[in-house]
């Protein structure tokens, strides 16, 4: 059950520890784009002695080693995304989904040419999602 995870981390040189193994998994099954509290409420049901310090950490290496990035497309929150590779962001502004948006980026191909090595995009989209907009159409009709 755990096997990628142990061999993503051993893959990186990263000790392999229960709670960063916890961490991979839930980022792996919840593509939410959870935020620190949202990831240590949710594994702290399971694992009472976890401390949000340990999360925090865990996290920390995690992105240090490129394993996951933060993004902060809301604010200032940090919310986390397990690397799928370099891909974009849309954020609802009703619902606040952040969901994965997989567009090439137009000027990837330049920067590479010109020598340089891309270890993150970032390219953010805000408004409203298809599903928020349904919701709103079949209030409009019904009121």
């Amino acid at each position: 059950m755990y096997e990628k995870y142990v061999k993503l981390l051993k893959d990186h040189a990263i000790k392999v520890t229960s709670p960063r193994l916890e961490i991979l998994k839930f980022l792996d099954e919840h593509h939410t784009h959870p935020n620190v509290e949202e990831i240590y409420s949710s594994l702290k049901k399971k694992h009472p002695s976890l401390s949000r310090t340990t999360v925090y950490n865990s996290l920390e290496i995690l992105k240090k080693n490129r394993i996951v990035q933060s993004i902060t497309i809301s604010g200032s929150e940090l919310r986390y995304d397990i690397q799928g590779g370099l891909h974009h962001h849309f954020l609802c502004n009703r619902c606040g989904a952040i969901l994965d948006i997989s567009i090439a980026c137009p000027n990837m191909d330049r920067t590479v040419e010109g020598g340089h090595r891309v270890d993150e995009v970032q390219g953010y989209f805000k408004g409203i999602c298809k599903n928020c907009q349904k919701k709103e159409k079949g209030w409009r009709t019904n009121g």
